[in-house]
Formats: C-alpha cells, structure tokens, sequence
C-alpha cells in the first residue's frame, strides 16, 4: 500500500522565499496547511506553541530557523555576523527548554559557522544552508537505522502501544517509535498499534493515528488510563515510545504520561523500548533529576477542546507539566542509530557514543 504518511513533509526550506514551511500540527487532523515563515518572532513561535514538535523535527526547525535568521544579514566582517548570529540562536534556544535537539542543531550551525569562519561572509551563508540541510538528512537516515534495530526485537503480528507522537510527523521521515512500524508495514509484519490519546494536548489522537491510518498500519486509539486494560488483556507484547532527553543514566524525559506507561509496562512483563538518536542523548545530564521539565498554560487542560471549561474557573489549581521522567530501571532498552543499549545505560550508552565515534560521526 502507498505510504501517504510520507507524503506530509513535516518541516522544509524554501531557500527561495526566505522561508521556513512547517506543517501546522495543531490543526491536525481536520486541516492539513502549510506555513511560510520568514520572520524569527514568527519561527519562535511555531516551536513554542507546537506548530511543529517533536524533538527531532523542532531540531530541524531550528537549523533552518538559525540559517534564516542571518542569511540577510549585513554584516562585513565575521565577528560582526558571529555577534548577530549568537542572537539568534539565543533567541531560538529560548522557545523550548526540554527538547536537546532544539540545542543540539543550534551547535551544530554554530560549530559550521566556526569552522568556516576565515571564508567570506557569501561564503559562511552557503556553509550555514549546506548544514541546515544536513541535519534533516541526517534525521531521515538515523530514523531508518533505528527502525530496523527496533523491528529486529519484534515478532510479526504482535500488538504494539505508543504514546504521544514519534512519527514521521516529529521528524524529517519515517519517525523514531514508529519507524518499525512503517517497515514492518512495508515488510507485512501486520502489526496491531494501540496509540494512546496523550492528553492534554492529544498527540496521539490527532497525530498519531493520522499518519499511522495514511499508511495503512491497523491501528487503534484509546484513553490514556485504559493502557492497564488492553496490556492485561493480552493485545500489548511491546511498548515503543520516542523522547526528548536521555540521561547519562539512562532516565527519560518523554511527553507527559510516558512513565505511567512504562510502571504499568513492568508491572505485565512487557518490554518498554525507548527509540533515541544519540542526538537526544545527553551525557552531559547525570539523571532524570536534573532534566528541567516545562509547564505549560493551564487552559491546554481545562479550556482547549472544549466549547465550554470543563472544570470551575475559580478555585481550582491546574498542575500542566509537559514531559515526565521515566526512571531507567522501567526501561527495557533504548534503541540508537548505532545500536541497541540495555541496562546498565551508563555503560551501554558509552559504547553506543564509541560506536558513533568509530564510524567517524
């Protein structure tokens, strides 16, 4: 079957216009609309309100975002448009304090921009789009690897539960925790996915589901809080979630919700796979405890999908954090673009960093 997941391009360049174009996922899935973006205000916002999200795809955002912030620069003289260009990036890095990847493709511009830093300023500009470019075709590659490790654990025809969205929608193709579905699908492996809706902001329902149906994979949703009914069930032999941040440790920040996932995953006996590019992995944060997790307007939980609020206006404190942290010990392995690491992760996800290092990333 046609995969017309693939056919949403998530985020891209218009190199021509100017212009960052993202797909709105907030309108999702009642209206597919691209947006042209050529201002940073504009860029900044559509990563902070979840125009485009997802660790991965906010990453390529930024490295487009960082590229477009100087391309029509004015600037003489490289330390003039280091200083202009450190502005934006601080600017960027201030949209979304979780997600590494947002950081992460910000230091990969910078470091591009250093390393060519003795050429003319035409010069770094062209260096500074080649490595905007790269990143999401760096993305597309790493989905890949990581899909085929992860279709390596799983069995054909078993049941697969994932939340919030780690589809190709919150990345450059084929997604981290869906990656193996999509090549299992490819491959007919016939998997069952049960998607959780991922409240408050639905991810899972709106997302999820969306592309996983474009591309023909069974899949069905359900409330967050019936995960225990459909493990206990039987229709669950596997849990694959994506993340925004690896601890050295191996702890993990995911989308709200994930680590009531993972208890219950251990409470059945069944394995909880975490699908991270190395990207994402920190070795700089020693744990779980250190990561920042972001909160957000309490009307995402009261207000947003709803004609009319749905808890009283006064009176009641709403608590809106945006991500968990899943403890390593729930987590049965985390599954790379170099590899597979199990516990413990402060050893494996070493090796996975040699790994990288020995093919010369």
């Amino acid at each position: 079957m046609e995969n017309k997941a693939f056919d949403l391009e998530t985020v891209s360049l218009d190199d021509k216009n100017s212009a960052l174009v993202i797909l709105d996922q907030t309108l999702l899935p009642n209206e597919v609309l691209y947006l042209h973006l050529t201002e940073q205000a504009d860029i900044w916002e559509a990563i902070y309100e979840l125009r485009v999200r997802g660790a991965p795809a906010i990453g390529i955002a930024a490295g487009y975002g960082a590229y477009l912030g100087v391309k029509n620069s004015k600037a003489t003289d490289a330390d003039s448009f280091y200083k202009e260009f450190s502005e934006v990036k601080k600017y960027l890095a201030s949209s979304r304090p979780t997600a590494v990847n947002l950081f992460w493709a910000l230091d990969k511009m910078e470091a591009c921009l250093l390393a060519n830093r003795g050429k003319s300023i035409p010069e770094i500009k062209e260096a500074l789009r080649v490595q905007s470019e790269e990143i999401k075709a760096e993305d597309i590659r790493t989905n890949k690897a990581i899909g085929e490790y992860a279709l390596s654990l799983l069995q054909p025809n078993t049941g697969i539960l994932t939340h919030c969205n780690a589809g190709t929608l919150a990345t450059g193709k084929y997604g981290t925790a869906t990656s193996a579905m999509y090549l299992g699908q490819e491959r007919g492996y016939n998997f069952k996915v049960f998607a959780d809706e991922t409240r408050p902001l639905l991810q899972g329902a709106r997302l999820t589901t969306f592309e996983l149906a474009q591309a023909g994979v069974d899949v069905t949703l359900i409330c967050d809080n019936m995960a225990s009914t459909v493990m206990r069930n039987g229709w669950i032999q596997s849990v694959f979630v994506g993340c925004d941040r690896v601890a050295a440790n191996g702890d993990t920040a995911n989308k709200i919700g994930t680590s009531g996932v993972a208890i219950l995953a251990h409470n059945y006996g069944i394995p909880f796979y975490i699908c991270a590019p190395t990207s994402t992995i920190d070795m700089n944060t020693p744990t779980g405890w250190d990561i920042h997790i972001e909160e957000r307007n309490p009307d995402e939980v009261s207000k947003k999908w709803y004609e009319k609020p749905m808890a009283p206006e006064t009176g009641v404190k709403i608590f809106n954090p945006v991500f968990d942290v899943t403890d390593a010990r729930f987590i049965t392995a985390i599954i790379t673009e170099f590899g597979i690491a199990r516990p413990p992760f402060s050893l494996s996800l070493k090796e996975i960093f040699k790994k990288k290092k020995d093919a010369g990333y």
